[in-house]
């Protein structure tokens, strides 16, 4: 990677020494077993979610839930007496990242690439992380980590609980108008930010390419490596779901489809915005997928299956994974105690993706020799506000409400609003960009034009090598190791 600016960069580090900000590299997130034994030794006492810079080394699927060690990739299989298919369905855990979310992944891959090359200083630049919630707070806790200032916008309709992380955090808060599918509203704020405050360098989740690159150099390969430990020798990987949202978390499916050629890829959203579905629009209560356009960064050439998820079952399901009543229907059906003990990892776009892989599921007759994995973003630690509204609204959950739910919400789920994507129909998502990032983001057609061909996505692949080379100059050059290793008295 080239530097953009030199005296940004010395800048940059210069902060990153005085602060012993050390950068891991993607390669070390995606395994850190290469994390050096002081930086290892050094987590073992410290809280995940304390803002030290420590905690960039746990951006990883690999977080040990147990100590504050590493350990296998974190992930959950959903049993077939919850889902009601044979296929095999895992999702990774994104609750064990810092901040409870792994958008904090997303956010590092926009944030470091811009500051190991001086395209970010921060020492006179504030980090703005346009949202629909968790990128934001995720980009909140990296730049407080790099010591950077920043700037959280996310919808005000979003729960209460991430406004209060951002706000003990210390964030400058713009609250925009709407719900999570009002991501035009966050557009325009972006847009004002940068008339009014030229120190504001935005960094947009939709059309940054770190988000996808990130997820297709950690999440891709956390996922084959839980496949490989989880499969049988006659075991196929079938898919990888997961929300549109910025379209970053689908990236991990290139890295899959690379990998395991038979693997397919499937972008879930809301029935109450089908966008890719029926070019349609509209509000919802699927937190922080995002919506109402297609991604920048959404490789629409290699998605293979659409589906919409209808947000009041995710809203019913959230009740049934987290009430005693639903609780109590659970084990009395026969789902084991630890199955249910773990169901609270999921929060509510956890569940949507959840629902989207029993639709896949049953879309393609998947068996017990298939696993589809999809991604559990979130838990409800950050929607017990919900659970209490929906208290409020609907009166007491009880056991009737409970075995309606499992029924219709989960086995009965079937393949209705889904669609399996043929060549015209990924074209026409693709063209949806259009309207968004040309006529109202200042994208020209021709970059446009370049986003179908393949060779555009493998190219940004290549990328990768070139980051951590840069990380690990800058660290060099801060000496944030050799800081370390003196401090601790570890030896490499």
């Amino acid at each position: 990677m080239k530097i953009v600016d030199s005296a940004a960069r010395d800048r940059a580090v210069a902060r990153c020494r005085e602060r012993g900000v050390l950068i891991p590299t993607l390669a070390q997130q995606r395994d850190p077993s290469g994390v050096d034994r002081s930086v290892a030794e050094a987590l073992v006492d410290l809280d995940m979610q304390t803002p030290d810079p420590l905690n960039l080394f746990r951006i990883t699927w690999r977080n040990h839930r147990g100590s504050g060690g590493f350990g296998a990739v974190n992930a959950l299989e959903i049993p077939s007496e919850l889902t009601g298919v044979r296929a095999r369905i895992v999702g990774l855990v994104g609750e064990r990242f810092p901040t409870g979310a792994h958008k904090v992944g997303a956010a590092f891959g926009c944030l470091v690439p811009r500051l190991v090359t001086g395209e970010f200083d921060p020492t006179t630049h504030r980090a703005v992380w346009p949202s629909t919630g968790n990128y934001c707070r995720g980009g909140v806790f990296d730049s407080t980590l790099l010591g950077c200032a920043s700037i959280a916008i996310l919808p005000e309709e979003m729960s209460r609980e991430r406004f209060e992380w951002l706000e003990r955090m210390g964030a400058e808060i713009i609250a925009t108008p709407g719900c999570e599918s009002n991501v035009k509203e966050i557009f325009d704020a972006c847009w004002e930010i940068r008339r009014v405050r030229p120190e504001a360098v935005v960094f947009n989740q939709f059309d940054e390419f770190g988000n996808y690159l990130w997820h297709y150099g950690v999440t891709g390969p956390a996922v084959m490596s839980a496949y490989q430990r989880l499969a049988g020798p006659s075991d196929r990987l079938a898919g990888w779901v997961s929300a549109t949202g910025s379209a970053g978390t689908l990236g991990a499916g290139d890295y899959l489809k690379q990998q395991y050629p038979g693997c397919r890829i499937t972008a879930a959203e809301a029935l109450q915005c089908p966008t890719l579905l029926q070019t349609g629009f509209g509000g919802h209560r699927i937190e922080g997928i995002g919506d109402k356009h297609v991604p920048w960064i959404h490789n629409a050439r290699n998605t293979d299956m659409v589906v919409a998820i209808d947000d009041e079952s995710t809203m019913r399901l959230l009740r049934l994974f987290n009430e005693p009543a639903g609780r109590d229907v659970l084990l009395a059906r026969g789902v084991a105690e630890r199955d249910v003990h773990e169901l609270p990892l999921l929060g509510i776009s956890s569940i949507g993706n959840l629902i989207a892989a029993i639709k896949t599921a049953r879309w393609f007759d998947l068996d017990e020799n298939d696993i589809l994995f999809t991604s559990f973003t979130d838990s409800v630690c950050l929607y017990h506000t919900r659970l209490r509204e929906l208290t409020a609204e609907r009166g007491e959950y009880d056991r009737v409400a409970a075995e309606v739910d499992f029924e219709r919400r989960l086995l009965g789920v079937t393949t209705d609003h889904t669609r399996e994507l043929t060549y015209p129909d990924r074209k026409a998502i693709h063209n949806l960009k259009y309207f968004t990032w040309v006529e109202q983001q200042g994208r020209s057609v021709e970059e446009l034009d370049a986003l179908w061909s393949p060779a555009f996505w493998t190219d940004q692949q290549s990328r990768i090598p070139e980051w951590d080379e840069a990380i690990d100059q800058f660290n060099a050059d801060t000496g944030a190791l050799d800081a370390l290793r003196t401090r601790t008295g570890a030896n490499q």
